[in-house]
């Protein structure tokens, strides 16, 4: 996987009458019409305003977004059930809003065309993400905590819950051809793009278009907005987890965080989960999809929640939050946490908003399927990625701030698991 970096203020205090005016003018309070926007041509609507679309029937395609069950019900601490998702260091997470665009829906010839080069489609040599033969055009604005009567049934796991923004009944680029139906694959790619005053409004109420005012301001791509509460320390079970910790934060700490990621990406090529078949040599699922002719088939961009929070940039590591409340030692209770707090500080030898080293915490035992345990002085695990050579060099790793937008990056997907290969289009590691 890889990635890119951009450099913007930390939004300043105060803006709430602003940005609640600037809300009212990019959105004029309504959220999205329903109705039949199933072009063939991809097409959701005039600026703003976001036409649901129909199912487009067998031999089409529905476009939908999903955070999974995560982005709905958030983190426990303890975990329940045991084995389920948490952050080891006894943070419970709960979303507020989870705001994405997304743009350029794609499906393309040929994705097995280069085993290896997953970038690769189409029947052009070299031609990263080529062979495009159909598109649905946005940019769509979605929140993926809110679940309202518009969502289908998603992609993974029981309960995922999926917001529909397109439909596709041929091959808008090629011609105006059926899709085929007899086991082809259509590779499939899609983009994370920085929100835009013409982004469609899928789902947002109005505290979510406030938000995504704010979003254009700041030229986020992607914005988490919730409250952390630590749950470690003194719960029957846990009670260890906080020694060396003791200082802060106290059972019951509240943290309210604004995560802002500018990490404009196109996610190429991406292997699909539904798939049986046998896949390419070192990929987990087959690339594309297959166009049902009984019925339509749902081609489903997922977000994971868990990538801004892992501790090495390999996929799928344990999930920590200490680093982002640490960065409040030292401010005035109740302050937000955001991601330009970290801007600066060392992801190899981690510090406190007072400049003190900070310790890995396990308040359950870390996995260790991904790699060993990480104890002592935090330190997070950049792997062969670059450490950037100076405060100009775009090719590395400056600080956490870079480190975790990186991991951020990697978190779309194609029906719940199946990985894409990505473009970053910030200065950023490859």
């Amino acid at each position: 996987m890889k990635t890119n970096r951009t450099r913007r203020r930390t939004p300043a205090s105060g803006m709430v009458s602003v940005t609640s005016m600037l809300a009212a003018l990019l959105w004029g309070g309504a959220v999205g019409c329903s109705g039949d926007g199933a072009t063939s041509d991809g097409s959701g609507g005039t600026p703003g305003v976001f036409t649901a679309p129909v199912d487009p029937g067998p031999g089409g395609v529905l476009f939908a977004v999903s955070g999974e069950v995560l982005a709905l019900t958030g983190y426990d601490f303890p975990p329940q059930p045991a084995d389920a998702p948490a952050f080891v260091d006894g943070w419970q997470l709960r979303f507020t809003r989870l705001l994405a665009t997304i743009d350029k829906l794609r499906l393309s010839a040929n994705p097995d065309v280069d085993p290896g080069n997953q970038a690769l489609t189409g029947a052009a040599p070299g031609a990263v993400g080529g062979g495009v033969v159909a598109e649905a055009d946005g940019p769509w604005a979605v929140d993926l905590a809110h679940d309202g009567p518009e969502n289908l049934a998603g992609k993974g796991e029981p309960g995922v819950r999926a917001v529909p923004i397109a439909a596709l009944r041929g091959q808008n680029r090629n011609g105006g051809k059926s899709f085929a139906t007899d086991g082809t694959r259509y590779g499939f790619g899609f983009d994370v793009v920085t929100a835009s005053p013409a982004a469609l409004n899928v789902n947002l109420d109005a505290g979510a278009q406030a938000d995504y005012a704010q979003m254009i301001a700041d030229q986020c791509t992607v914005l988490y907005v919730g409250t952390a509460t630590f749950r470690g320390g003194t719960l029957p079970g846990y009670a260890d987890c906080n020694a060396g910790h003791e200082a802060w934060p106290a059972p019951g700490t509240a943290v309210p965080f604004r995560l802002c990621f500018r990490s404009p990406t196109t996610y190429l090529n991406c292997q699909n989960a539904d798939l049986t078949g046998e896949p390419l040599s070192g990929e987990d699922y087959q690339r594309g999809i297959p166009v049902d002719g009984s019925r339509s088939t749902l081609a489903q961009v997922t977000l994971h929640t868990d990538h801004p929070f892992w501790d090495s940039v390999l996929h799928d590591s344990p999930m920590h939050f200490d680093q982002f409340a640490a960065r409040l030692v030292g401010q005035p209770p109740g302050t937000t946490v955001t991601l330009e707090m970290t801007r600066g500080v060392d992801f190899g030898a981690y510090t406190d908003g007072l400049g003190a080293p900070v310790a890995w915490r396990a308040c359950i035992q870390p996995p260790a399927d991904v790699h060993a345990v990480f104890t002592g002085p935090m330190a997070f695990d950049r792997e062969s990625l670059p450490r950037a050579a100076n405060a100009d060099d775009p090719t590395g790793l400056h600080d956490y701030y870079d480190f975790s937008t990186y991991n951020q990056s990697t978190q779309g997907h194609l029906n719940a698991d199946g990985l894409c290969a990505i473009q970053r289009h910030y200065p950023s590691p490859l």
